[in-house]
């Protein structure tokens, strides 16, 4: 999910989607630790999401965009 898709969800609806972007890291974690993980990829696409989701959280908190 990009940014301004993100920019428009709800303060809980960030929440959960950073709770279950935290979970999924920890699950491919996991499965790499395993040798279960057939797409590595996905380890860096899950932690970008994780840091834009960070970002827009952190934005709203110094008051820098407008909230939905």
């Amino acid at each position: 999910m990009k940014a301004p898709e993100l920019r428009e969800l709800t303060d809980e609806e960030i929440t959960v989607r950073l709770a279950e972007a935290k979970k999924t890291l920890f699950n491919l974690r996991f499965q790499l630790a395993t040798g279960q993980l057939d797409n590595f990829a996905k380890i860096g696409e899950t932690k970008k999401e994780i840091a834009r989701i960070e970002t827009v959280r952190r934005e709203r908190e110094l008051g820098l965009r407008r909230q939905a």
